[in-house]
């Protein structure tokens, strides 16, 4: 189902672990910061809603959507946070850069999270123009922020769940 037919802020129950000691860091775009803040701190405060502590939660900013890839890689060097949450926003132009960014930080946040073994959540909107990201960024569809850190509380809880089996087949 589209975004436009859902509100994406609908949040699902989810019971991460000791929730108070779990690090979760947040890289945010300073590019279309409008947008970009509001779905920063709607993830902050999804996160806090399900008892992640403020200072447990870790806030970057990089200069734009390219740079999220980086700023997550350094976090996860220095912080070791759980789950690493990019938000970001490319919105289309006349020509196709925002194909070629977009393209490139998807590639590039799946590969960090690869090689990581660490959620590294792609909370990136790539709208066709303003309106549409003002509607994800908490307008008619909800806040993709919230989204974001629920997919990163869930994937943090699927660690948990799994890491409690004490099951392999093959992969460590």
């Amino acid at each position: 189902m589209s975004s436009k037919d859902k509100n994406l802020s609908s949040r699902d129950a989810v019971s991460v672990q000791a929730p108070e000691k779990i690090k979760i860091a947040l890289v945010t775009s300073e590019w279309n910061q409008e947008i970009t803040f509001a779905m920063e701190e709607a993830c902050r405060q999804t996160l806090t809603d399900h008892g992640i502590t403020p200072e447990n939660i870790i806030t970057e900013r990089v200069p734009g959507a390219f740079e999220l890839v980086l700023g997550a890689k350094w976090i996860l060097s220095k912080e070791n946070p759980a789950a690493v949450v990019c938000i970001g926003c490319v919105i289309k132009g006349e020509t196709k850069h925002d194909e070629y960014i977009s393209i490139s930080v998807a590639h590039g946040i799946m590969s960090l999270g690869l090689a990581s073994g660490k959620p590294v959540i792609f909370g990136v909107l790539t709208p066709n123009d303003m309106q549409q990201a003002k509607d994800r960024a908490g307008g008619k569809h909800g806040n993709k922020g919230v989204e974001a850190a629920m997919t990163a509380l869930k994937m943090i809880a699927l660690e948990q769940q799994l890491k409690k089996e004490k099951k392999h087949i093959g992969f460590s």
